[in-house]
């Protein structure tokens, strides 16, 4: 009696010990958890609280914009004084906004934070951006016209036409880069022929297709998957030598019984491949 009581007492340790070893690692993967939603929140909360700075900052270049309009005419020392002031706080403000949006790039484009809406609002901001130092550009401008220039503000003048032509060139080069990239994410190739033609070019080998990696690429017509829907194959008697997932497509005929290879999901057709091949008769 004692010796079953005994293993009966050491069998509720050793279950007590499993379970709280089960809680305790529950309990620090939680805690992981919750420490990354955390630091997550708080990047987001830094994120859109610079956000409302930049916003803020473009309400008040408005403003003084606004000032500088209406005191344009006005020759006195104390309107020189004023329209001087004015210019200089919309210029240390635009200054302030291009760096605070850089901080934003810099943010979105790390691995923590990942959002096409914020991308969308920088590249907005960063658009306001160029508009609004292009208008202080053609104020100044204006200005001189009048015989109000500023002598102090030259300088920055020229460093702000220098930003300008900077972004406008980092924003082209980076539409460029992001093209290509979108055009090489979404290529294919396909090629259709008889069993003689794609054995000539490498592409068939013992009935099977692209066994080899030497196959003549030269021969396949190269095509962008987002426009490409329907493939006309010129014959009433067609084989899909290489793999697409099934559901992904369809073969259907044309008023003259020759069939097309109809795509209906892109992405899943050319998942197993971006080379299709299509034996014809």
């Amino acid at each position: 009696m004692k010796k079953n009581l005994f293993i009966l007492c050491a069998c509720v340790l050793m279950i007590t010990a499993c379970d709280n070893g089960k809680t305790s690692k529950a309990v620090q993967e939680r805690d992981s958890l919750m420490s990354v939603l955390n630091q997550r929140d708080m990047e987001m909360d830094e994120m859109f609280a610079t956000l409302n700075s930049i916003q803020d900052g473009f309400n008040q270049i408005n403003e003084a914009e606004g000032r500088v309009n209406l005191a344009s005419g006005e020759n006195s020392l104390t309107g020189r004084e004023k329209l001087e002031s004015d210019m200089n706080f919309i210029i240390n403000k635009l200054a302030e906004n291009k760096a605070q949006i850089e901080k934003l790039q810099k943010q979105i484009n790390s691995n923590a934070i990942n959002s096409k809406e914020l991308k969308k609002t920088v590249e907005k901001l960063t658009k306001e951006l160029q508009e609004k130092s292009a208008q202080i550009v053609e104020l100044q401008k204006e200005l001189d016209a009048k015989n109000i220039h500023i002598a102090q503000l030259d300088s920055t003048i020229n460093v702000l036409n220098e930003d300008i032509n900077t972004l406008k060139s980092e924003s082209e080069t980076k539409d460029k880069i992001v093209d290509a990239q979108d055009k090489m994410i979404n290529k294919a190739w396909y090629v259709f022929g008889t069993k003689k033609e794609l054995k000539n070019h490498k592409i068939l080998d013992d009935g099977e297709a692209l066994k080899n990696g030497d196959f003549d690429k030269e021969y396949f017509t190269e095509i962008d998957i987002r426009d490409v829907k329907e493939i006309p194959l010129v014959s009433k008697r067609v084989s899909v030598k290489t793999t697409h997932p099934e559901g992904s497509y369809e073969l259907k005929k044309d008023n003259k019984g020759q069939y097309v290879l109809v795509i209906l999901d892109a992405n899943k057709f050319w998942s197993v491949s971006r080379y299709l091949v299509v034996q014809v008769r």
